[in-house]
């Protein structure tokens, strides 16, 4: 089971009113998630743009279970379910570190694509970062 852990603090402009994280943070904390994953396999996506490859997101989830507060400290657990040199699919689970609670669990969807959006397949346009992406799939 190959997942990375990304951790942080809630900040207050996250908040609402209540001090509770809104809800489209956790999007934002997904993605931050997922870039971490991605920079800690070679997979670097601020360089895979350089190099004129995008990632588009086609889908989002997340299912709330317990608020984040200002200021909680949590963990993002990122884990690629899915991935065919076309596509891929992670999975992931905020965890708030005090009480171990799972605030939120998500799944986002991704295709590689031109800076045109023209969608692409990495298998043989960029093979390091598609050997690198199959070598970490938790199936």
């Amino acid at each position: 089971m190959d997942k990375r852990i990304y951790s942080r603090k809630a900040a207050y402009y996250e908040t609402d009113q209540m001090r509770i994280v809104h809800h489209s943070n956790y999007i934002r904390y997904f993605e931050d998630a997922r870039i971490s994953f991605m920079s800690d396999i070679g997979c670097d996506v601020g360089v895979m743009e350089e190099q004129g490859l995008y990632i588009p997101n086609v889908d989002a989830y997340a299912r709330y279970k317990k608020p984040i507060k200002f200021y909680d400290e949590f963990t993002v657990e990122a884990r690629l379910i899915s991935f065919n040199g076309s596509r891929m699919v992670f999975e992931y689970k905020i965890v708030l570190c005090q009480s171990g609670d799972v605030a939120a669990t998500g799944k986002t969807t991704h295709c590689f694509a031109t800076k045109d959006l023209k969608p692409v397949s990495i298998r043989h346009s960029y093979p390091d970062y598609y050997k690198r992406m199959k070598d970490n799939i938790d199936i």
